[in-house]
């Protein structure tokens, strides 16, 4: 066997482990593997496909990024291309990517992404491209799965931000308010924010009111705490609002700036000094936890068990305890957002913490 491997969509801890895996796993079964570079730009120019050897890959574990590299954009059925004159469009090159496919003589494809990801792999799926998709993305809100990989590095990393923050905003009474990673869902800012012993936080699923924030920033000084910290998701909207926005350009929407907006509110309505944080591309970045690490590993040996088993069009993903395979259609129908009535919650809500609601 001929095994392609890629990473698409954002990178997240986690991505390297799961290619060790992939690699060590096939060639024990004497197959052999390649890497192609930059999602499936390494399909469209085929100069950008590596070999990966067990030597290649023995010390990457631990090692945060991508050794594929990533890509957020270029997706080959909406791929652009600059024609004459300098004009822009869109055109559909998926049939290009499947002939170089074939004529290169893979016979599997590992796709490693997230949602936008995993919906290309399975339209290359319907396309006649024997694929086996990997959940990834350290928003943890892919569905068919109970927890994608990178989410328990990315929420470790906001946890010691948060720890951090602490110190300082209780040396100098302030309200710390800080902007956190997850998309349209809640699950970094949730677990993060109860784990860091926040006293606010706004997730997408729960619309805020800023007066009711404000209300429980100013009980706790009536307690004797004269200092606050507020975990925002980037996805969090006001009660009768929409998603902050901080740029927009054509087939893409980036969220971002509503921890400036919670934190310049706060300030002005309860008189309190606020400082606004954004943890941003850290929470992509460094070493994969213990948790994450093994995650992978399972993940990436079990792709190789599927395509010898012939699961083609299907998922690997955790299910309790156990690595199960799902069809990547169904991984991809429905976004895993936070449920309102979630034990997660209730915790929260005993722990005295404030959703804004």
């Amino acid at each position: 066997m001929k095994i392609a491997v890629n990473t698409g969509g954002g990178d997240a801890p986690g991505l390297n482990a799961v290619i060790r895996g992939v690699v060590l796993a096939a060639y024990k079964k004497g197959w052999e593997v390649y890497g192609i570079k930059y999602g499936y730009k390494g399909l469209i120019d085929t100069k950008q496909i590596i070999r990966l050897t067990p030597e290649y890959v023995w010390d990457i574990t631990n090692i945060g990024g991508t050794i594929l590299g990533s890509a957020i954009k270029g997706d080959p059925f909406r791929y652009l291309v600059e024609k004459s004159g300098g004009s822009v469009i869109e055109t559909d090159i998926s049939d290009i990517v499947v002939s170089n496919f074939k004529a290169l003589g893979f016979d599997a494809l590992i796709a490693i992404g997230g949602d936008g990801s995993l919906n290309i792999a399975n339209k290359f799926f319907k396309k006649g491209i024997p694929v086996i998709g990997i959940p990834k993305t350290i928003d943890n809100d892919i569905s068919a799965t109970d927890v994608t990989f990178g989410f328990d590095t990315a929420v470790n990393t906001a946890t010691e931000a948060i720890d951090k923050l602490h110190t300082t905003a209780k040396s100098h009474d302030r309200v710390m308010v800080v902007e956190v990673m997850g998309r349209y869902v809640g699950w970094i800012a949730l677990y993060s924010g109860i784990s860091g012993s926040a006293d606010v936080i706004l997730i997408p699923e729960i619309p805020f009111d800023i007066e009711k924030v404000c209300n429980k920033i100013k009980q706790l000084r009536l307690i004797g705490q004269d200092y606050a910290i507020v975990v925002v998701a980037e996805g969090a909207k006001p009660l009768g609002g929409d998603v902050t926005v901080i740029e927009k350009s054509p087939g893409e929407v980036r969220l971002g700036g509503i921890g400036k907006k919670v934190s310049d509110e706060i300030e002005e309505k309860t008189g309190k000094e606020t400082r606004g944080i954004v943890l941003g591309h850290l929470q992509r970045g460094g070493a994969p936890t213990t948790f994450d690490r093994l995650l992978c590993l399972r993940f990436g040996t079990a792709a190789i068990r599927f395509i010898e088993a012939g699961k083609f069009g299907s998922m690997v993903t955790l299910r309790s305890t156990e690595i199960c395979a799902v069809t990547i259609e169904e991984a991809i129908g429905q976004m895993r957002t936070v449920p309102l009535d979630s034990d997660i919650i209730q915790t929260a809500r005993s722990l005295g913490v404030s959703f804004g609601d």
